[in-house]
């Protein structure tokens, strides 16, 4: 009776751990995001670039950062990025929200872009929220922009059009937060890989899976993609499909644009000169101030 008693304390243990570790994993939304350190936003501020990449008239941006599921601890340094570039540029200004309250048509006319920071598991469902749906989409449609964080395809669950609108799922990501992977550019010549001078690089930030059919060349112009030719990164595909695994992408849908990149879970992402570039181009792309080619290249 001792021995059995034992076991079956020690079960319960394990099983009170592993629904703690699940919660952990499932963490959603905190009533207030935490503040940032000044070093925090003086590495902002210097990764930033100074000015856009063209001329345009001055943008409104909802930066929205809701979770209903594992919520990025990057999220409020994404938050205080999107906001100092759109400051020290002088080509935006953000609300910053994760209220669902916005979307409806006519609170998202004030805006020229969303920016979906790291949302998981949204709560769009056209049975339940059919208004909230038909609000984004006709947004984007109409000739409005979509700007997609990292965790911006791990959403829309129960709206498959919502998925296809941001051309990819998430699946997983065998390339975890702690490791350096490398990064291809597909589009070298590209104005929206510019940043990048032509040249592939390294980045520790966790990457997700990208699978078809959602994920496809066949719907959106892909930028940049993991370089299977690194040892390290080539080691952790376990899927046919990991072969091609995108990082940044565009696509038009309707009228309007949407831009997405996958680097975005580490803080460090946004201390990094090039990726902001990367991202206000994208910003800018979404806005509809920069013209670019967004033609999809099916893979051969």
């Amino acid at each position: 009776m001792c021995k059995m008693g034992r076991l079956i304390g020690i079960l319960l243990v394990c099983a009170v751990i592993v629904s703690l570790t699940a919660s952990a994993v499932r963490a959603e939304s905190p009533d207030k995001l935490r503040d940032l350190k000044a070093d925090e936003i003086e590495k902002i501020k210097a990764a930033l670039p100074a000015k856009g990449v063209v001329e345009a008239p001055r943008r409104k941006m909802l930066v929205f950062w809701r979770c209903e599921g594992f919520f990025h601890g990057s999220i409020p340094v994404v938050n205080r990025a999107m906001e100092e570039m759109g400051k020290k540029t002088g080509l935006y200004d953000v609300v910053v929200t994760d209220d669902y309250s916005y979307f409806t048509a006519a609170k998202l006319k004030q805006f020229d872009a969303i920016c979906l920071n790291n949302t998981t598991g949204l709560k769009f469902n056209p049975k339940e929220t059919p208004d909230r749906c038909k609000a984004l989409m006709d947004f984007v449609k109409s000739g409005k922009g979509i700007v997609g964080v990292h965790a911006a395809t791990d959403n829309f669950k129960q709206w498959p059009a919502g998925e296809e609108l941001m051309g990819g799922k998430f699946t997983g990501h065998p390339w975890g937060s702690g490791g350096t992977w490398a990064i291809k550019l597909d589009e070298p010549k590209h104005p929206l890989t510019a940043a990048f001078k032509g040249k592939g690089f390294k980045i520790k930030d966790e990457i997700y899976r990208t699978e078809p059919p959602l994920y496809s060349r066949s719907k959106q112009l892909v930028l940049m993609s993991l370089d299977m030719s690194d040892p390290a990164t080539k080691s952790k595909a376990s899927k046919p499909s990991d072969a091609d695994t995108g990082i940044s992408w565009v696509k038009t849908v309707g009228k309007g644009r949407v831009f997405y990149c996958s680097l975005g879970h580490n803080n460090e992402i946004m201390y990094n000169a090039a990726i902001m570039q990367h991202y206000l181009a994208g910003i800018q792309f979404a806005f509809g101030d920069y013209k670019v080619d967004t033609k999809p290249k099916p893979k051969r």
